[in-house]
């Protein structure tokens, strides 16, 4: 539900169609139907064995959209915001997150945080897929997510931009609270295994650790990215 109210306040443009189970008339359903309706995106009812076999398998709450829009961008249209975006930057990126939970919660803590833009490499990454919609509770409609072929070469390119890039690894000497984040900056998370790949690792300005108090010595990568992005925010109060 929150998918899907977020589309279509964000981009009810390019929304074809909103399917609805039949018999569901509670609050929140009508709230979405009411904001298609406004927007001129047509409303059916259906039954509920017709919305199950429509979502494929991903759990729909009793609503589903149609949505006919570009879900992501890619290397160029990066670079066009950033270069058309004032003051200090700030870039979540990704580097192989293959859970669509962990990037569902990436992307939530990314929209949370006010991050401008999250990178994802194209290959070996779990992409934009309903799963993911769904765990974000509505923050893929409103964080701009960019999907790369090289992604050590955006690294490179944000750099030349002005923006620091700074990599997650357990073993770093500096921790998160050591670095200035005031300014452009774009922070990058490794995958869920092995972390950040080596040439990832050679590409970054440095790399920071997250101090560990416990007797665990890594953290979820989604949690760690969340503690990372409100340091950052935290510098810029």
């Amino acid at each position: 539900m929150h998918s899907v109210k977020a589309l279509l306040k964000a981009n009810a443009a390019d929304t074809e169609l909103l399917l609805i189970q039949k018999g569901r008339k509670d609050s929140r359903i009508r709230a979405i139907v009411s904001l298609a309706q406004k927007a001129g995106v047509p409303v059916r009812e259906v039954s509920k064995n017709e919305l199950d076999s429509v979502a494929s398998g991903v759990e729909h709450q009793g609503v589903l959209a149609e949505f006919r829009g570009e879900p992501v961008g890619n290397e160029a249209s990066l670079f066009e915001q950033i270069s058309a975006s004032d003051g200090a930057l700030f870039v979540l990126v990704l580097d192989g997150v293959q859970d669509p939970h962990n990037l569902g919660a990436c992307i939530r803590s990314a929209d949370a945080a006010g991050v401008d833009a999250l990178v994802v490499p194209v290959d070996n990454s779990v992409g934009i897929t309903p799963v993911v919609r769904k765990v974000a509770s509505g923050a893929a409609e409103t964080v701009p997510v960019f999907q790369v072929t090289n992604l050590q070469r955006v690294l490179k390119k944000l750099q030349s931009a002005g923006i620091w890039v700074y990599g997650a690894a357990g073993e770093a000497d500096s921790s998160i609270y050591d670095l200035d984040l005031t300014g452009s900056v774009a922070l990058v998370m490794g995958s869920e295994g092995s972390g950040l790949r080596r040439l990832t690792r050679e590409v970054c300005d440095g790399l920071f650790s997250i101090p560990m108090h416990g007797s665990v010595s890594s953290l979820n990568v989604s949690v760690a990215a969340g503690i990372s992005l409100f340091e950052v925010r935290r510098q810029r109060r």
